[in-house]
C-alpha cells in the first residue's frame, strides 16, 4: 500500500485517557493504537496526537515552550508530552502524545464553552503548527478532528504556504457531528490573521459569522466523517446543517469510513468490569451478568427480556420515541434499564417511569463507565432510536457483548446493524426508518417475539453479532488509504498552484 511508513499526527480537541465528554475522544485514543500497529510493516507507521494540556490532567512532562505571536501579542505555548500504549499481538508500541498547555487558556474547570473558545483553538491550532519544526518532526498527514482543528488546514494552505518547512504536508478533516460547528462573529478573523476580504461566502463566512468547521471543510485536503451514510446524510439539506452546499460542493473528496472499538477493552471474555466473563461458546455465563445486573439495579432477579439504553438524554437520542412507547413496554414481562444525564425534561420523564414501575424499570442519572460496561453485558437488547447518529458506538459494543441492537436506519446505525431475517437468518439486529413511535414499536415488538417464540434462533442471532468485526483494526486500513489519497491530492493540487 505504502513505499514507507508514515508520519501521521492526529490533532483532537480531547483524547482518551487524557480528557474526554464524548466519542470523539474515544476515537482519537483509540484510532492512532491501530494506526501504529497495523499492517505486517514491522518499522510501523510515526503516529503520533496532540491535544490541549486541560486543568487536570497529570503525570505528562514538559519538553518545551515558545512564544507564538497571536493577536498582536506573544502567547507562550508549554509542551509537555505523555504516551499511549499500543499493543499488538503481544507486542507493545508507545504513541507520543504532545499536550499544549497555556494557563490563560485551558486552566479553567471544564473543557468548553467558554466566550473565548475561538481564541482558545486558534491559539492551539497555531501552537501545533509551531511546534513542529521545534520537535524536528514532519508529518505526512496531519488528521484534524471536528471544529476545534478546523483552522489547521486553512493556516498551512494561507500562512504557512511560502513555508517548506509546511507545503508537503497534507490533511484530513473528519467531521464527528455537523451540528457542532464554531461559530464565531466576524472578529475572530483576526485570530486567524486575515482581513475582511476571507469574509466572504466562498470563504470563511457563515451567515453572518466566521466558522471554524467551515474552514476545515474547506481548505482540508480531503474530508471525512463517521459513516458511509452520513457522509451522503449531510449533502441533504434536511441534515447538512446549512453547509450542505459546501458538501456538495467538495463531495469527490468527502469519505465515510466507520468508527471501530477497541477490542482489547471491550471483550467479554476477559473484561473485569462485568460480572461474569464469558463469549459466543459459553453464552450461559452472559445470563449470569443479567441476573447480577438485575440485582445490582434492584429489580426482581428473574430470565426476563431486559432492554438497555445508554445514552445522552437529549432530542438527537429519540428519547421523545422510547417515552411514548414506554407504558406499552411496562405492560409487557420484560425489565428496561437506562443509564445517562442531558436534557432535565427527559430526566424527570425517565424518573417518573422508574417511580411508577419500580418492579419494571429502573433508571441511573449521570455517568457510571462500569456499570456501563454492566449493561452492555447483562441487557438481552440495546436500545438506540436516533433522529440521527452520525456512527454511533453503543450499538458497536452492545453486538460485541451479544446484546442485540434495536436502532433506526440513519448514519453508522445503518451501516453497521442490519435488519434480521426470520427465513434466512441474515442480520445482526431489528431496524426501523420512519421515525415514528409505530416504527419503533414495531421493531421493539420483533425483538421479543423472537426473544420469547424462539430461543434456539435468538442464540444463533446473538452468536452472530458477536462475530461481526468492528475493530479499529478494518478502520485503520481505510484511513491508511484516505491518508494516501490525501497525500496523493495535496501534491497534484501543489504542482498547479
Amino acid at each position: 500500500m505504502f513505499d514507507r511508513p508514515l508520519k501521521i499526527l492526529m490533532v483532537s480537541s480531547e483524547v482518551v485517557p487524557f480528557a474526554k465528554t464524548g466519542g470523539l475522544a474515544d476515537v482519537a485514543g483509540s484510532l492512532p493504537k491501530a494506526l501504529a500497529t497495523v499492517g505486517n510493516n514491522q518499522a510501523g507507521h510515526d503516529v503520533r496526537v496532540t491535544l490541549p494540556h486541560y486543568k487536570g490532567i497529570e503525570g505528562a512532562r514538559y519538553r518545551m515552550d515558545f512564544p507564538v505571536l497571536f493577536k498582536n501579542r506573544a502567547e507562550t505555548a508549554i509542551i509537555r508530552e505523555a504516551s499511549i500504549d499500543a499493543q499488538y499481538q503481544g507486542e507493545h508500541r508507545l504513541v507520543p502524545v504532545y499536550l499544549v498547555d497555556n494557563h490563560h487558556y485551558f486552566y479553567r474547570d471544564g473543557m468548553y464553552m467558554f466566550e473565548d473558545e475561538a481564541e482558545r483553538f486558534a491559539f492551539f491550532c497555531r501552537a501545533v503548527l509551531e511546534m513542529l519544526p521545534r520537535l524536528n518532526w514532519q508529518p505526512d498527514i496531519i488528521h484534524c478532528n471536528d471544529w476545534q482543528s478546523g483552522p489547521i488546514p486553512f493556516f498551512l494552505k494561507v500562512r504557512y504556504r511560502q513555508d517548506s518547512f509546511y507545503n508537503k504536508i497534507a490533511t484530513v478533516f473528519t467531521i464527528h457531528n455537523l451540528q457542532y460547528q464554531g461559530n464565531f462573529p466576524k472578529q475572530a478573523l483576526s485570530l486567524l490573521g486575515v482581513g475582511e476580504e476571507y469574509f466572504t461566502p466562498d470563504l470563511l463566512e457563515f451567515y453572518g459569522t466566521v466558522s471554524f468547521i467551515k474552514t476545515g471543510i474547506l481548505f482540508a485536503d480531503v474530508i471525512s466523517t463517521v459513516s458511509k451514510t452520513y457522509a451522503n446524510e449531510i449533502q441533504r439539506p434536511e441534515m447538512g446543517e446549512r453547509l450542505d452546499g459546501l458538501l456538495r460542493k467538495r463531495s469527490a473528496d468527502l469519505y465515510g469510513i466507520v468508527n471501530g472499538i477497541n477490542y482489547h477493552e471491550f471483550n467479554p471474555q476477559t473484561d473485569p468490569r462485568i460480572h461474569c466473563n464469558y463469549s459466543r461458546d459459553s453464552l450461559e455465563n452472559k445470563r449470569e451478568n443479567k441476573y447480577a445486573l438485575q440485582k445490582e439495579m434492584g429489580l426482581p432477579v428473574k430470565n426476563v427480556p431486559v432492554i438497555g439504553m445508554i445514552s445522552r438524554l437529549v432530542e438527537q437520542k429519540g428519547l421523545d420515541l422510547v417515552a411514548s412507547v414506554m407504558e406499552r413496554l411496562m405492560e409487557m414481562d420484560l425489565q428496561f434499564i437506562l443509564l445517562g444525564t442531558g436534557d432535565p425534561y427527559y430526566e424527570k420523564t425517565f424518573i417518573k417511569i422508574k417511580e411508577k414501575y419500580p418492579e419494571k424499570a429502573d433508571i441511573y442519572i449521570g455517568f457510571n463507565a462500569i456499570l456501563a460496561q454492566r449493561i452492555y453485558a447483562g441487557a438481552d437488547m440495546f436500545l438506540m432510536p436516533s433522529r440521527f447518529e452520525p456512527c454511533g458506538l453503543g450499538q458497536l459494543i452492545a453486538m460485541r457483548y451479544g446484546t442485540i441492537p434495536i436502532v433506526r436506519a440513519v448514519g453508522g446505525l445503518a451501516d453497521t446493524v442490519h435488519d434480521f431475517n426470520p427465513v434466512t437468518g441474515s442480520g445482526n439486529g431489528f431496524v426501523f426508518s420512519e421515525y415514528s413511535t409505530e416504527a419503533v414499536w414495531h421493531a421493539l415488538s420483533r425483538a421479543l417475539t423472537l426473544y420469547h417464540n424462539d430461543p434456539g434462533q435468538w442464540q444463533r442471532l446473538v452468536r452472530h453479532a458477536m462475530e461481526m468485526d468492528f475493530s479499529w483494526a478494518r478502520s485503520a486500513v481505510e484511513y491508511l488509504q484516505l491518508y494516501q489519497e490525501a497525500i496523493s491530492r495535496h501534491q497534484k493540487r501543489a504542482k498547479t498552484a
